[in-house]
């Protein structure tokens, strides 16, 4: 037996139907950039209270609780249902596509691709059948997709955005930590020759800010990357993995090495404050020294006026991105 058939074999990249990266840019098949403009399907694999307006029940179990308080559980799972049928369908894809968006972020739960209770199912939940849908729906319209774990194993954050306890246990338990790589594992092999889809992006804002020992859970962010993505390069080796800054996504300290694999990018969120360039200066100067795509993924939570002002501030940066790369090519 040849030495190399003792090893399972590593899957080779598809040249010529992925997005690929260079530099900081992403660029298409054909050679031209991708500037990613869309938004998110948000609240509809992972139900978010502040979305339906609810002032205190906010994370998808109490949403259920809550449900199932006031009308039994036949019907909360009777109520999942329909919604998950009817709160996002082809027409909004077709809708979004028609204001010249390119891309959608689906943000999703752990619970979808598990047998644990999640929006009405206990058993044969239908998280592969969710996302195959927007993928055809993606593909009809000419729009690519970005696949959001925003509820992990244990949670990732802390906060009620990933329905956990209080705390973002993933980063304390082998055995959730196994269970978000195998779940990402599983998701990859399915979608690994699927061009729609753009990249995994693997936790959503990790690690809330108010913990007492969060310089510890930082340094735990960047070697759970690192696991997850070597499970998805088992199987996947042509899509782009997004990765996310602890704090809300905007604290990027925390990675050290951006050099273990060749198709990574990065992605932040920004929320209040004031719509200045020196708002985003932070995301460009790590965007330059790794000298690799940012991608931003949420932005909001504010005035409409906020949000226009807010989407001005590109046309604002060159005087400081120029002194920025001055300062780079200086060694400060």
């Amino acid at each position: 037996m040849a030495a190399a058939a003792l090893f399972a074999a590593v899957p080779q990249a598809e040249a010529g139907k992925f997005i690929e990266i260079k530099g900081h840019d992403l660029v298409k098949p054909d050679g031209s950039k991708l500037y990613i403009r869309g938004t998110n399907l948000g609240n509809w694999l992972n139900p978010e209270g502040y979305m339906f307006g609810f002032q205190r029940t906010n994370s998808p179990r109490f949403i259920n609780e809550m449900l199932c308080q006031l009308a039994g559980e036949e019907y909360a799972a009777e109520f999942w249902q329909q919604f998950k049928d009817n709160y996002i369908t082809r027409k909004d894809i077709e809708f979004i596509a028609s204001t010249g968006a390119n891309t959608i972020r689906l943000p999703f739960h752990y619970k979808l691709f598990t047998d644990e209770d999640y929006m009405g199912l206990t058993a044969r939940q239908d998280g592969f059948a969710r996302i195959d849908s927007v993928v055809g729906w993606c593909r009809d319209n000419g729009l690519h997709l970005i696949l959001d774990m925003h509820d992990a194993p244990g949670g990732q954050t802390g906060d009620n955005i990933d329905d956990s306890y209080g705390y973002p246990w993933l980063f304390d338990s082998e055995k959730l930590q196994q269970l978000f790589c195998d779940i990402w594992q599983k998701i990859a092999r399915r979608y690994k020759d699927e061009p729609v889809i753009l990249g995994y992006e693997l936790i959503n804002e990790p690690i809330a800010p108010y913990f007492d020992n969060v310089e510890e859970l930082n340094a735990r962010l960047e070697p759970l990357h690192k696991r997850a993505v070597k499970a998805i390069r088992a199987v996947d080796p042509n899509h782009i993995i997004l990765l996310g800054g602890s704090q809300w996504n905007g604290n990027f300290k925390p990675f050290t090495d951006s050099t273990y694999d060749d198709k990574i990018m990065y992605t932040c969120h920004r929320y209040g404050g004031d719509p200045t360039p020196e708002a985003i200066a932070n995301f460009i100067e790590f965007r330059n020294k790794v000298n690799l795509p940012m991608y931003m993924g949420e932005i909001g939570h504010n005035t409409d006026e906020w949000q226009s002002r807010f989407c001005e501030t590109p046309a604002q940066m060159p005087a400081m991105l120029e002194e920025m790369m001055k300062e780079l090519d200086n060694g400060q």
